[in-house]
């Protein structure tokens, strides 16, 4: 049955924004604020402020900006998550991907960068001055 999987999910998140089905075609953005499933093909920028889940038939090239970031299919861009982002097995991400947690499974292809900061104060740049020991030794020997 089609809609197993919402029966499912349901335990996972109380608000379900929706669902894009296989053999969809969409490019542009797309915003939402509750649970939704993209099992369709997608170019552009992706704002969810609840799950996004990319199911197996998924086929995803752009951005995503959201909480809690689940894939199954296929995305290559940027991931921008406040929460974790899951990739599952059979799952193939080509991006750069910056979250506090990330969880790839055996099985899928992970091929990119991953951006980790702990906290807002771990995030910023800090500056260490660095004296090389050749400068240091020059410095010290008389002229």
């Amino acid at each position: 049955m089609a809609w197993a999987w919402l029966d499912r999910k349901q335990t996972e998140s109380s608000e379900w924004s929706g669902f894009l089905e296989k053999g969809v075609r969409l490019e542009g953005k797309l915003e939402t604020s509750g649970t939704l499933r993209i099992d369709s093909a997608m170019k552009g920028t992706i704002a969810s402020e609840g799950m996004l889940i990319l199911g197996e038939h998924a086929q995803v090239e752009g951005e995503i900006i959201g909480d809690r970031v689940v894939i199954l299919g296929r995305f290559t861009g940027t991931i921008r998550a406040k929460g974790r982002v899951e990739i599952h097995p059979r799952a193939i991400v080509s991006a750069e991907v910056h979250s506090p947690c990330m969880m790839i499974e055996p099985g899928s292809i992970f091929d990119g960068e991953c951006h980790m900061p702990q906290s807002n104060e771990a995030s910023k740049p800090v500056a260490i001055p660095i004296r090389s020991i050749t400068q240091a030794a020059a410095e010290s020997t008389p002229a």
